[in-house]
């Protein structure tokens, strides 16, 4: 069955990303009853009851010598728009994610793009594995924009062309760019946006140093407020051992 024809909406251009938490499970007490079941048995369930606060000290000595497990015992669902190259990053964290992204298979996309502002570092200086990124200068600015844009509605313009032939959207999609938004849920425990945050974000606390792409920096920057109010805590634990994920 063919789309039915109808006018092509106008491109959007955006540089930001947004991070939504919808759904959670999380407390610095779920670390607690999970590690003392070990020692105490069902007396561990007691643990739901109590002020984490506490038993601050265990947190940090499960943190410090990278007992893991205990961080594992909760959930946190978010919900993001970022550009598709930042999910194909995303999507290499696997161990302890859960997602589901829109699918244009199923869906017309619509022509929603992403172009960097003026704070966005353009330009690669060094080596892979030891280089920096500067400031790029307005030219480089100006002609980055233009390009992106040009690009951009060619491509919507070719996407639009074919659904409207009657062209499946799987086949149409393959005209589209990473630069494209797309939505998702992602759902994590502890442990694993801990991990996520060791390798996507740079933090001058950080033991490891590390160097992600600033878009899903961004992304990981919003995620880390949401965990910091739910499990202040474990948070503080995570940043004061060297935000190495245990």
């Amino acid at each position: 069955m063919s789309e039915t024809p109808a006018e092509m909406p106008e491109p959007s251009f955006r540089s930001d990303v947004t991070v939504e938490l919808v759904k959670h499970a999380a407390g610095d007490s779920d670390v607690l009853w999970a590690a003392r079941v070990s020692t105490a048995g069902e007396q561990s369930l007691e643990e739901l009851s109590k002020d984490p606060e506490r038993s601050k000290g265990l947190i940090n000595y499960l943190m410090r010598d990278r007992h893991g497990s205990p961080f594992e015992h909760n959930s946190m669902t978010f919900f993001i728009s970022a550009p598709i190259f930042v999910f194909r990053e995303f999507m290499r964290h696997r161990a302890g994610w859960s997602y589901n992204e829109e699918s244009g298979r199923y869906r017309r996309l619509e022509p929603v793009f992403y172009v960097p502002d003026a704070e966005r570092k353009l330009v690669q200086e060094g080596r892979p594995g030891k280089y920096v990124f500067v400031e790029g200068t307005r030219a480089q600015q100006e002609l980055t924009g233009r390009v992106m844009t040009d690009s951009y509605r060619q491509a919507y313009e070719a996407y639009v062309e074919m659904l409207d032939a009657g062209v499946a959207r799987e086949v149409a999609r393959s005209v589209l760019p990473v630069g494209m938004y797309s939505s998702m849920y992602a759902t994590c425990n502890a442990r694993s946006l801990m991990h996520f945050l060791g390798l996507r974000t740079q933090h001058e606390l950080a033991k490891v140093p590390s160097f992600p792409q600033r878009e899903i920096e961004m992304v990981g920057e919003q995620m880390e407020q949401h965990w910091a109010k739910l499990m202040p805590l474990t948070y503080a634990a995570f940043n004061a051992n060297g935000r190495i994920a245990p």
